[in-house]
Formats: C-alpha cells, structure tokens, sequence
C-alpha cells in the first residue's frame, strides 16, 4: 500500500471521527473496529456481533454549561470598556483642545485690552473703506469694554499676576 494513500485513508478517518465527535450528543456511545476489508470504521451503531469493537466515549460536557453565554457577555462586556475608554480619551482631547483656544483667546484680548488702554500707543481700525483711522480716546476706551466684555462672555480666567 502506497504512503499516500495510507496517508489519505487516515485523514479521511479523522476526518469522518471528527464528523462524528461533533454531530453526535456527548451522551451517546461512539464504536470503532475494524471490518473484513481491514478498514477502521467509526459508527453510533454498533457492529455485528461477531466483530471486536472499542466503545469510543463522546467529549465531556462542559464544566459550566453557561461557559460560551458567559464568554460573550465577558467579551461584549470588554468591548464595552474599550468603547467607553476611547470615548473618554476623545473627550478628554476635546476638552484639552477647547481650553487651549480659550487660553489663546484669553491671552491675545488681555493683551489687545491692555493696549488699547494705554495713550502712548496710537491705535488704528479700518473704516469701511480699508482705510486706517486711528482710535480717538473714547473709541479706545469702547474697544477695551468690548474685548473685556467678551472675556467676560467666555469666562476668562483672571490674568496672572505679574
């Protein structure tokens, strides 16, 4: 007998055992023996009386019949996790993001109030026509209320001291 076909006999043998491990219940009795032809046959039935035979037992039910219910409650239960972490992270992120910009506001119309208070500074604005027009005292003065206004709209934090 050629090695190949040894080799396919036996895979096709397990292959037939495995068939059979899977569709028959865990309770009921699996026989092998070999019949006149020199074959190993795997059957639920058992044989003819006349032949030798070895009662195969079927795999043990599970220790927890719940265990592949359980597995994908835990499994749903970590993908869970993973989702509200990755969530938190994008939030946490957002929040970073936001409080940077409202830093970066709060700095830049501290700083544009700071110096529209001052007189020693001439300041311009652009009129209608894009043409520079510097601020009077009194325009000055509106433009610091605005920003500090608006500082105050978006809850700036006191300016630092120093």
């Amino acid at each position: 007998m050629p090695s190949a076909f040894r080799a396919r006999s036996l895979q096709a043998g397990l292959a037939v055992l495995a068939a059979l491990a899977l569709a028959v219940p865990a309770s009921a009795a699996l026989y092998k023996w070999t019949d006149a032809n020199g074959r190993t046959v795997y059957s639920d039935q058992p044989p003819p009386p006349n032949v030798k035979s070895e009662v195969i037992g079927g795999a043990p039910p599970p220790a927890n019949p719940d265990a592949v219910k359980d597995m994908a409650n835990r499994e749903a239960e970590f993908r869970k996790r993973q989702m509200d972490r990755t969530d938190d992270a994008k939030k946490t992120e957002k929040s970073r993001a936001e409080a940077q910009k409202l830093a970066t506001f709060c700095t830049q119309a501290r700083t544009q109030a700071a110096g529209l208070r001052r007189a020693d500074i001439a300041m311009y604005r652009l009129n209608d026509k894009g043409e520079r027009v510097e601020l009077d005292e009194a325009g000055r003065r509106a433009e610091a209320d605005k920003l500090e206004a608006l500082m105050r709209e978006r809850k700036c934090p006191p300016a630092p001291p120093g």
